[in-house]
């Protein structure tokens, strides 16, 4: 089965039609996934700046980033889970997306970011070389906020 066929087929589902066509669902599953952007983003953003050096500098790198890390899943957790509600109800569309699929890249990106700095920056609990996270910190704000303004393109694709 074909990725544009898999498509049609789930496109075609009850939940689909459900999401697509109800009067709520949709803007209610959109709502919470802006809402949960919102705590997700402002929690990447507080470490991105803390790490960057631009704020917040009496807490440490590590402190801020444990801190955060509860709220940061939750956030995460619920964008991901609206996220993939959103684009059962439109697959075909997506599929055909440029914007969506530069968006996954740049999901696949943040991945290979969270390999690379994981141990030696957010997961460390000693203090992080500080070029080191201003590095990480640079790449993350480039990454995430490539990954909203290509989210936004997507209402716009034909």
């Amino acid at each position: 089965m074909s990725l544009l066929s898999f498509c049609q087929w789930l496109q075609e589902t009850d939940v689909s039609v459900a999401i697509r066509e109800g009067a709520l669902l949709y803007p209610i599953i959109g709502g919470i996934h802006l809402l949960a952007i919102a705590l997700f983003g402002g929690m990447v953003l507080a470490s991105d700046v803390r790490m960057l050096g631009l704020g917040m500098r009496r807490e440490s790198i590590t402190d801020l980033i444990g801190q955060l890390r509860v709220w940061k899943w939750i956030g995460g957790v619920v964008v991901v889970v609206t996220g993939l509600l959103l684009a059962w109800c439109e697959p075909i569309k997506l599929y055909h997306s440029r914007s969506f699929w530069i968006k996954m890249t740049l999901l696949a990106l943040v991945g290979v970011h969270a390999l690379i700095f994981h141990r030696s920056v957010y997961g460390s609990t000693a203090a992080p070389d500080p070029m080191r996270a201003k590095l990480a910190g640079f790449l993350s704000l480039l990454l995430w906020a490539g990954i909203v303004f290509s989210g936004r393109l997507i209402a716009f694709d034909s």
